[in-house]
């Protein structure tokens, strides 16, 4: 009985073999094709394309013709910082400085002016907050300012679906294909910075001067 059950065990018994190495090298370009592969999460492109299209439009208001008027006005208001009430403040240069710190890398900043703009009725200042809300990743924000955006005071119009689809196929257009709005130069950025400079404590790039002013008038002469 002891030799049968012996006889089976010898039978059953997994041969021995040698240790297969580890391919580190295959492992690593298995896992870089996995992941070439692999689509970005909805979030994730969402996010990655309200940002490209929020450059397109603040580029586009960067070179729009006036731009540099406005944020002469703008810098033209009472001295002591960037408390403006809404009688002081140019709302158009408001929007048209908010695009320009974004676009220099200045983001917190930007809200807050688009914010300011916003508070004063610009509706193009809610779109951007709605798509830099989009890029944060910060859904119920990026509806609040999209609900700003076509919720016009009763003696305008509200820009309506067909107005935000053109806007949006127009950005993806020119992502695709470019355009000729430039982007700010290494001089605009410096004023910028030198801005930035002054407001370490609260973070929050104060309103433009006439130096940066005069930057942005010669801009659309140098693209």
């Amino acid at each position: 009985m002891t030799s049968a059950i012996d006889d089976l065990l010898a039978d059953s018994a997994i041969p021995p073999t040698q240790p297969r190495a580890f391919d580190v090298a295959a492992a690593l370009r298995r896992l870089a094709t996995d992941a070439a592969l692999a689509s970005p999460a909805s979030e994730v492109l969402r996010a990655s394309q309200a940002g490209q299209r929020l450059g397109v439009v603040s580029r586009w208001v960067l070179n729009g013709p006036g731009a540099a008027i406005h944020v002469d006005r703008l810098a033209e208001g009472p001295e002591g910082g960037v408390q403006l009430t809404e009688e002081q403040m140019d709302v158009e240069g408001a929007l048209v400085f908010a695009c320009l710190l974004y676009l220099t890398g200045h983001p917190e900043s930007a809200q807050f002016w688009w914010q300011l703009a916003a508070g004063a009725g610009h509706r193009g200042a809610s779109y951007c907050l709605h798509l830099h809300h989009l890029e944060l990743g910060e859904a119920r924000e990026a509806r609040h300012w999209y609900h700003q955006v076509t919720q016009a005071p009763s003696d305008t119009s509200a820009p309506d679906d067909a107005f935000l689809e053109g806007l949006e196929l127009f950005a993806r257009y020119v992502r695709v294909n470019g355009s000729a709005a430039s982007a700010p130069t290494g001089g605009l950025e410096a004023e910028v910075d030198r801005l930035a400079s002054r407001n370490k404590s609260c973070g929050i790039v104060s309103r433009p001067d006439r130096r940066l002013a005069e930057r942005l008038h010669d801009f659309p002469a140098r693209r």
